[in-house]
Formats: C-alpha cells, sequence, structure tokens
C-alpha cells in the first residue's frame, strides 16, 4: 500500500520555461511575442500573395504555401502556451495538453522534413528535366506529393508518442523545457525508458536522415546540371531558383541534426532549450524574409496585392 501510495501518479505537469527575474521574463516575453507575430503575419502575407496572383500558381509556390502553414503550426503548437504561461505566471499543463503538444509538435517537424526534400525534388525536375517538368510536376502530382508529406508526418511519431503516453509519472512533475518534448518528459518516468528512447532515436533518425539523404541527392544533380551551363547569366539565374531553398535547408537540418544527433553526454537541457528555439521559434521567423527576399516573383505579388494593381 505503501508503494503505491509513493507512486501517485503526475496528472499535470510544470513547464520550467526560462526561470528568470521578472524584469527577464517580460523581455522575453516581448521577444517571443514579437517573433510569434512577425511569423504569424509573414505567413499570412506569402499565403494571400501567392493564392491572389495567379503567376504564382505554379508547383513551387503551391508548396512555399504548404510550408507556410506549417510554420504558422509549428510555432503556434509552442509559442502561445509559453506567452499564457509567462504573462499568468503560470507553469502547469495538464497531461493530456502536454502529450497533444508533444505529438503536434513532431507531427509538424517530420512534414517540414518530408516537404523540404519535395522542394528539392521540385528543384531537380525544374533545373535538371525542364522539357518535362511541366508533365511530371501538374497539378495531381503535387496534390499527391504535398498529401505524402503531411500523411507521413502525421504517421512519423504515432508509435514513439503511444509509448511515451503509456509511461508512468510519478515523483518529480517539472519539465526542464519551454515544450513537452520527449527527452525532459521521459527523464521524469519511474520505469525504465531505454526502449522507448531507441524508438524515438530510431523514428527520429529516420525521418531526419532520409530526407536529408534525399534533398542532398536532388542537390548534387541540381549543382552538377548548374555547373553544365555554358554562360554564367545562366548559371546565376538557374542558382537564384534553389538558393532560398538551400539556404532553408542548411537552416533547419542544422538546428534539428546538431540537437537529436549529439549523445547524451554532451546533452544540457539549458543549451538544448536554446536550439529549440532556434528550430521552432526563429526559423519560421526566418523561412518567409528569405523567401520573400530572394524572390522577385513574391516582391512583384506583394506590390501588386498592396497597390491593387
Amino acid at each position: 500500500d505503501m508503494v503505491s501510495d509513493n507512486r501517485t501518479l503526475v496528472t499535470e505537469f510544470i513547464i520550467l520555461g526560462f526561470p528568470n527575474a521578472r524584469e527577464v521574463e517580460l523581455l522575453l516575453f516581448a521577444a517571443f511575442f514579437l517573433m510569434y507575430v512577425l511569423t504569424f503575419t509573414e505567413n499570412v502575407a506569402i499565403i494571400l500573395v501567392i493564392g491572389m496572383d495567379y503567376r504564382l500558381h505554379t508547383p513551387m509556390y503551391f508548396f512555399i504555401t504548404n510550408l507556410s502553414f506549417l510554420d504558422i503550426g509549428y510555432t503556434t503548437v509552442t509559442v502561445p502556451k509559453m506567452l499564457a504561461n509567462i504573462a499568468i505566471q503560470s507553469q502547469t499543463i495538464s497531461v493530456t495538453g502536454c502529450f497533444t503538444q508533444l505529438y503536434i509538435f513532431f507531427f509538424l517537424g517530420s512534414v517540414e522534413c518530408f516537404l523540404l526534400t519535395t522542394m528539392a525534388y521540385d528543384r531537380y525536375l525544374a533545373i535538371c528535366n525542364p522539357l518535362h517538368y511541366t508533365t511530371i510536376m501538374d497539378c495531381r502530382a503535387c496534390l499527391w506529393l504535398a498529401l505524402g508529406c503531411w500523411l507521413g508526418g502525421f504517421l512519423a511519431p504515432a508509435l514513439p508518442t503511444a509509448f511515451i503516453f503509456r509511461l508512468p509519472f510519478c515523483g518529480s512533475n517539472i519539465i526542464n523545457h519551454f515544450f513537452c518534448d520527449s527527452p525532459p518528459l521521459l527523464d521524469l518516468s519511474c520505469q525504465g525508458v531505454f526502449e522507448i528512447e531507441v524508438i524515438n532515436f530510431v523514428v527520429g533518425m529516420t525521418v531526419l536522415m532520409s530526407s536529408f539523404i534525399l534533398t542532398m541527392i536532388s542537390y548534387v544533380f541540381i549543382v552538377a546540371t548548374i555547373l553544365h551551363i555554358p554562360t554564367a547569366e545562366g548559371r546565376s539565374k538557374a542558382f537564384s531558383t534553389c538558393a532560398s531553398h538551400l539556404t532553408i535547408v542548411i537552416i533547419f537540418y542544422g538546428t534539428t541534426m546538431f540537437m537529436y544527433i549529439r549523445t547524451k553526454t554532451i546533452q544540457t537541457f539549458d543549451f538544448n532549450k536554446i536550439v529549440s528555439v532556434f528550430y521552432s521559434v526563429v526559423t519560421p521567423v526566418l523561412n518567409p524574409v528569405i523567401y520573400s527576399l530572394r524572390n522577385n516573383d513574391i516582391k512583384q505579388g506583394m506590390r501588386k496585392v498592396i497597390l491593387k494593381q
């Protein structure tokens, strides 16, 4: 009976966030709020511009629209809850809320991996196979590819999340993070988690490495084709169509791989929190900026919408 008393199951978690003096907390609140508003505004602007300008109704911009929806969801699943916690000085989250957040975050992260791969394949076809591009990458192919990305992302975290959900949590309920991430959650379980850590790692690596390798293969062919273009102007023009995508690929995979491939010995949760902020909050702010800065079509589309021309 004593054992069952000592193993009282946790009914809610406390998300530690960034414990600091109130002044620092308010500064963080302002910074995260600004980044969230920017992410939301920029991505909605891109979705509207692409939707309203028929010249942008091409496969590349269709996938960019998907990426914008994704970035809005990606930040919405973590930032508003964190802002609410700072504002009302309550750090609790229900067990169900915690697992929902964990699942949606990894669902959207997986979709982003698959979507970046699909966008690389789209650029590969456009540059390496331009004569057949429009027949291969038609409306139907675009829809199926996008659907595949969302479905794959939906299924990828199902098994790891289901296993974590079944774990008993007793004793400490403090999650040393700013959202429900699996490593700090697994640390709180009062049962051995080695098998679940292995499943987590295998699923994460499969999603991350398969999409990264396929993306890199596309770029090997793209670079080889660009180098064979006789004129400097032609090379520059071909490269400019995939420069934005390549920048986003480097930022996204750089931070996520750094986060998940490192060994346990050099993991400190405070350091992890900073890296997590980068790929879950900063990257969605940067993506639309990278696309619109490097892209004359989007700039023209924005002018058109603003000036109602």
